[in-house]
């Protein structure tokens, strides 16, 4: 049987943290490394270049917004699957892990705010018969 610990990829050593985030079908692998000055890369591009909106690069800085640790780090996240908006939310679970890893103290805070829960919500398959998950042919009286 796995404990949470052994679940959550979790590898830290002396230069980095890292972890897994995941929403729907997007998974995001993020490398915190304490630095100098903050960075945050996704996919080797920075932040404003992957993610075209400002809703979605604030949803991938919230956690560290939220901690207001006084370390400065360097954040570089590796995201496949999903769309845009749920690659975001990987990045911002993969970000509250490492954090949470790094201070356990934080743990508290981010819990509160939504974000160590992965979010559980997937598109539902498709069942025969139907058109959509749930969604049936309309009836027809003649």
């Amino acid at each position: 049987m796995a404990t949470k610990e052994t679940k959550a990829v979790k590898k830290t050593n002396e230069r980095y943290t890292e972890t897994v985030g995941r929403r729907k079908s997007a998974v995001a692998r993020v490398r915190l490394t304490p630095a100098e000055k903050n960075s945050f890369f996704v996919n080797k591009k920075e932040l404003q270049k992957y993610f075209s909106t400002e809703v979605m690069r604030t949803t991938a800085r919230e956690a560290l917004i939220a901690a207001n640790h006084p370390g400065t780090f360097a954040v570089t996240a590796e995201v496949r699957g999903g769309g845009m908006n749920a690659q975001a939310t990987a990045v911002r679970h993969g970000v509250t892990r490492a954090l949470v890893t790094i201070d356990p103290e934080l743990r508290k805070k981010l819990k509160k705010m939504g974000f160590i829960k992965r979010d559980p919500r997937a598109k539902e398959r498709k069942k025969f018969g139907l058109k959509k998950a749930r969604r049936a042919a309309q009836w027809s009286k003649r």
